[in-house]
């Protein structure tokens, strides 16, 4: 029967290992360990012999976790993790809140992440932020891996098992170049926008689903005039006058109080949804983890209204 019990690794192995497991390549793990390729990859080495088999196969000019690998990988970053979480809550016994707080968020919210994590910091110090910003199947990926501790999104993961708590509103317009016709109406309807040229995220996106329902709500149909990866690219294209935009407001909040950009005189802008702060419902977390999500649920809304109010909502506040 085969068991690792009486074989040792150390520290420095699981994390080389992990390292690599997350960036993809030995050389890019040297660089991120501040550590040369050959130590990198003496520490595997080590660690294969510890394990008995090989965690590591070359693809190619890179390489790629084996079975074993994947397998190692999966409980070397839950011990590095675990250990990472004794040394926060040891340091709370001294008053000393310290630890990194490890948050993904998809692309739209990376723009409410910012003030949340001024606020927070302001009195915590010595907390590290670990801050990752992906699609939706990445940012669920990254949760699943425990690569991050607490995800911000538009709604709760059904692939896996969490703790979703609705923080603060959601608020989506469709957007133009001032100078653009339609934003020289007194007022636009959907149907009017059938024919427009709008400009969406891929699908999948918060944004996309959130208008073809609206759309497909209505019995109008959706037509996609351009299809892009990114907000800024949206945005860009928006101000040049190259279609009508449909953006969360959170993206687009400092173009409309440059002028760069105007909300449709649309009855239904804005188009309110909700954020959620997530975690997994089978994993204990951190200190720091929990006080954050606190923090988000009871202060968060406030904090984001302010960043995305207009210049003269700020003045009446």
């Amino acid at each position: 029967m085969y068991s690792l019990i009486g074989k040792t690794a150390t520290f420095r192995q699981l994390k080389a290992l992990d390292m690599i497991a997350r960036l993809g390549s030995v050389s890019r793990a040297a660089e991120a360990l501040n550590l040369t390729q050959p130590a990198v990859s003496l520490q595997v080495r080590l660690l294969e012999e510890a394990v008995g088999a090989a965690v590591l196969q070359r693809v190619g000019r890179g390489v790629q976790l084996t079975a074993a690998g994947e397998i190692v990988s999966r409980y070397a970053r839950e011990i590095l993790h675990l250990w990472s979480e004794a040394g926060d809550e040891v340091a709370a016994l001294t008053g000393d809140l310290g630890g990194t707080l490890r948050i993904g968020a998809i692309t739209t919210a990376e723009y409410l992440i910012p003030p949340l994590l001024v606020k927070f910091t302001a009195t915590r110090p010595h907390v590290k932020t670990y801050f990752k910003v992906g699609n939706r199947d990445d940012i669920i990926r990254m949760l699943a891996t425990h690569e991050i501790d607490l995800a911000v999104m538009g709604s709760a993961p059904k692939e896996l098992r969490t703790h979703a708590v609705e923080f603060a509103k959601h608020p989506m317009v469709f957007v133009a170049a001032p100078g653009h016709p339609l934003m020289q109406r007194k007022r636009v309807v959907l149907k009017d926008l059938e024919s427009a040229h709008l400009l969406v995220r891929e699908r999948g996106a918060g944004t996309r689903s959130t208008v073809e329902s609206l759309f497909k709500t209505a019995g109008y149909r959706f037509h996609v005039g351009s299809e892009l990866s990114s907000n800024e690219a949206i945005k860009q294209m928006a101000e040049a006058g190259l279609g009508i935009a449909f953006l969360s407001l959170h993206a687009c909040a400092l173009e409309l109080r440059a002028g760069l950009l105007g909300q449709l005189p649309f009855p239904g802008n804005p188009i309110v949804r909700e954020w959620y702060v997530i975690t997994l419902a089978d994993r204990r977390i951190s200190q720091v983890t929990g006080l954050f999500r606190d923090f988000l649920i009871k202060q968060g809304a406030p904090v984001i209204d302010g960043a995305t109010a207009a210049p003269q909502e700020r003045r009446r506040k």
